[in-house]
């Protein structure tokens, strides 16, 4: 349990917090800087430094912040999805690192279908229709709200070339 931020470090997380609700990562970032630096390795600042770094595409940046947060909170499946999110698009990573990052994720967090619905995208970005519609399937099956997943999978341009096959799902 990580300890409790006090004044002014917890204001200027929520300030940070709250521009990033409003859509300015250059403003929240001003906050996190006044955070006092025995603090921007807490947990809820590191999610919001790494959603920072996420906001403005500064994946190489926000690799360290999402190896971290799944060190110290690796309960949290939202905290893998992110980092293999985030290995994806970091420059020297990329598909089969965020296949390998989250991969063990799935028998970790064996109900949360963002999970397989991710790896289904990976799966089909490896030219591997079968096990992506396997994935999504999976994916679907925990869902609460199926349709959801679905149109999700037919926005997802990662799943373009299996659209057909998802809309008989």
């Amino acid at each position: 349990m990580a300890a409790e931020l006090h004044p002014p470090d917890i204001h200027h997380l929520r300030a940070a917090v709250g521009w990033l609700e409003l859509g300015n990562a250059t403003e929240a970032g001003e906050e996190i800087a006044r955070i006092t630096p025995v603090n921007l390795e807490h947990p809820l600042v590191l999610k919001a430094r790494w959603q920072i770094c996420a906001a403005g595409q500064s994946w190489n940046a926000a690799v360290p912040l999402a190896e971290k947060l799944v060190g110290i909170a690796p309960d949290h499946a939202e905290n893998w999805i992110q980092r293999a999110y985030t290995l994806r698009r970091a420059q020297g990573a990329g598909l089969q690192q965020a296949w390998d990052a989250l991969l063990p994720a799935f028998s970790r967090f064996p109900k949360e279908p963002i999970i397989p619905f991710n790896l289904a995208c990976y799966a089909a970005q490896f030219g591997r229709p079968e096990e992506a519609i396997q994935w999504l399937r999976q994916a679907l099956d925990l869902a609460s709200d199926r349709g959801s997943i679905r149109n999700m999978a037919l926005a997802d341009k990662d799943l373009e070339s299996l659209w057909d096959k998802i809309r008989e799902l």
